[in-house]
């Protein structure tokens, strides 16, 4: 089963002061992170989709040389018309499923991502990793549920399609980092900081 991971990169991280993709951890940037995982952990193709600044964040993320790029001149009108963008470049490569990862959680563990997956190959129409009773990401979505995805309200997005079909989810076990969000200094302060600290000891 062919399986692309789609990273979310596109906004602005106003939040952040800056591009979220080219903050760093562990001498990566969050982007070149998230693309490594994900093509470990067996998704391919990887898809990145760019907007704000997307030249800079192209040319400054450190990319692994396979990665596709997708741009989303249109990443203002909300995430949905990323996830789209990234839905049209998953297609287009043959692509069976896809795994939703937004940039801005650098800190999910590879078994996560491994459970998602064989999930998918399992048959499993919406693969949702949870943790503490929290839903995280990547969230994966077979090519059945694209229609929906397509279809939702840009508001809401895949948020819509899982209120819409609970039915269709199933929901693995996830670990903290699927939902450690980076949206703010604080939150880097927080959740980064430590991680930094023990990779330098």
């Amino acid at each position: 089963m062919r399986i692309a991971a789609v990273i979310l990169a596109a906004g602005e991280g106003r939040r952040m002061g800056g591009p979220k993709a080219l903050l760093s951890v562990g001498g990566e940037t969050f982007l070149a992170r998230a693309a490594r995982l994900l093509s470990d952990a067996g998704a391919a193709p990887v898809i990145a989709v760019l907007g704000h600044d997307a030249e800079r964040v192209r040319s400054e993320a450190r990319l692994p040389a396979d990665t596709i790029v997708a741009l989303n001149p249109g990443y203002r009108v909300g995430m949905l018309s990323s996830v789209l963008r990234g839905l049209d470049a998953a297609e287009a490569q043959g692509a069976e499923a896809v795994l939703l990862h937004p940039v801005d959680h650098p800190l999910v563990a590879p078994a996560t991502l491994t459970r998602v997956l064989q999930a998918l190959r399992d048959g499993a129409r919406i693969v949702v990793p949870s943790h503490a009773g929290r839903r995280g990401h990547p969230g994966g979505f077979s090519a059945a549920c694209w229609p929906a995805l397509r279809a939702a309200p840009a508001d809401s997005g895949a948020r819509a399609v899982l209120a819409a079909h609970p039915d269709w989810i199933l929901h693995v076990t996830g670990d903290p980092g699927c939902i450690a969000g980076i949206d703010t200094p604080d939150d880097f302060s927080r959740l980064i900081a430590p991680v930094r600290d023990r990779e330098s000891l």
